[in-house]
């Protein structure tokens, strides 16, 4: 009996790695030009502007691909021949431990499999608090960021970013909705920080 529900409890993990999250949630912080510096920002055109890059960022290309899918829902057009912003995209993801069984403050089981994902454990969250194997469970923190200057005065007048903490370890999606939940109220936030959750979409492959 005891296999049965170990196979089962397995069987479940697995489909649900496989399905992947439906949303994201995520941390926005934004700091927004105000009049009438912020006049530049509806609608407006833009390049993008490369500063260094730091270790471990996905390629600028990809991060720029999910980016202006992120812009364009806003209303930004990408126009390299007449921009009036340069934008600055930053994006990473890294790793570290956690407790399974704390994670998000749910106790629950724990799995240790090795899968090509990078997961080491999962938690089930199933309150049974005793773990199978290896209660230790790697979890990933994704980090976004756009940086926009008005090119005409060299002022910053858009600076936002977003963080998503989770055991969800696919790069691209999440770092695309990281980019929508970035740009959430855009160009008026309600709020400089705030919590935003956004449903994962569809990434569009960078152009080689």
């Amino acid at each position: 009996m005891r296999s049965f529900v170990i196979v089962l409890l397995a069987t479940v993990f697995l489909s649900a790695c496989a399905v992947g999250p439906r949303s994201v949630d995520a941390s926005v912080h934004t700091t927004a030009a105000r009049a009438p510096g912020s006049a530049v920002l509806a609608g407006a055109h833009y390049k993008f502007e490369r500063g260094q890059q730091a270790v471990g960022q996905p390629a600028p290309e990809r991060l720029e691909a999910m980016a202006k899918e992120a812009m364009a829902r806003v209303g930004l057009v990408h126009d390299e021949a007449q921009p009036r912003l340069g934008v600055q995209v930053s994006g990473n993801v890294g790793a570290y431990w956690t407790d399974g069984g704390g994670f998000y403050g749910r106790p629950g089981w724990t799995f240790g499999f090795g899968m090509g994902t990078g997961f080491r454990g999962g938690s089930l969250g199933f309150g049974l608090g005793a773990p199978l194997w290896d209660p230790a469970v790697t979890a990933y923190v994704s980090e976004v960021g756009l940086l926009m200057r008005d090119l005409q005065s060299g002022q910053i007048v858009y600076d936002t970013r977003a963080r998503h903490d989770g055991l969800w370890h696919d790069t691209d999606n999440v770092l695309a909705a990281l980019f929508t939940a970035a740009l959430e109220g855009y160009p008026e936030p309600g709020q400089a920080t705030r919590r935003v959750v956004v449903p994962l979409l569809p990434v569009t492959p960078a152009p080689k």
